[in-house]
């Protein structure tokens, strides 16, 4: 298994999407080595325990292999495999919380106790409002949050591809999670959305 912190080099999506859609198994272990540090990373983020994230990444190359024919660029691909893991992580997510265990270890954390009411928001609707103030973010700003919160780099690999220092990286992530924690509050959102946001 991966290190969680292991980096490696990006792939040739295209040659591995054209591959896979000949029923070449072969570079799902490239995709896997690859997609696996950051997977793990934004998952982490999303489900604040590390129990049974391995098992949902596995399940994530699971589907990418079944819809294998479905793929079809390397500019969607990125996307596609986070939205899989995140609707994964969603419905780990409201299956630990009809666990009182669970509920109370959530709670340990110091996260709000309205974070058990996941099963009553209507996720697609509020992720929509949560995109929207996401885009209302100064340009840098959104475009490092968006490289850390949902495509799950590390300040060192953003830095990396922006050109610019950890430090800079840190404090814009720092300033677009005030601003977006201040925003849900104001919408009255409750508190377990940040939690969407990696918060």
């Amino acid at each position: 298994m991966n290190s969680p912190e292991q980096m490696t080099v990006k792939p040739d999506l295209d040659k591995i999407i054209a591959a896979l859609a000949n029923d070449n198994e072969a570079p799902m272990e490239e995709l896997f080595n690859y997609y696996y540090p950051r997977l793990f990373n934004f998952s982490r983020k999303f489900l604040k325990i590390e129990e049974g994230i391995d098992d949902i990444i596995q399940e994530v190359f699971v589907k990418i292999w079944q819809n294998r024919k479905k793929i079809n660029s390397e500019a969607t691909f990125n996307s596609y495999i986070f939205t899989i893991t995140r609707n994964l992580l969603l419905n780990e997510l409201r299956s630990r919380l009809n666990n009182k265990k669970t509920r109370d270890e959530i709670r340990s954390l110091s996260l709000a106790q309205e974070y058990s009411s996941l099963d009553e928001i209507e996720y697609n609707d509020v992720k929509g409002k949560v995109d929207q103030l996401i885009n209302t973010l100064p340009e840098r700003q959104k475009e490092i949050f968006v490289l850390s919160r949902t495509e799950g780099l590390s300040h060192k690999e953003i830095a990396e591809k922006l050109g610019i220092s950890t430090k800079t990286v840190e404090y814009h992530i720092t300033q677009s999670s005030r601003f977006l924690k201040e925003k849900l509050k104001n919408l009255g959102f409750i508190s377990f959305l940040w939690v969407y946001l990696f918060l």
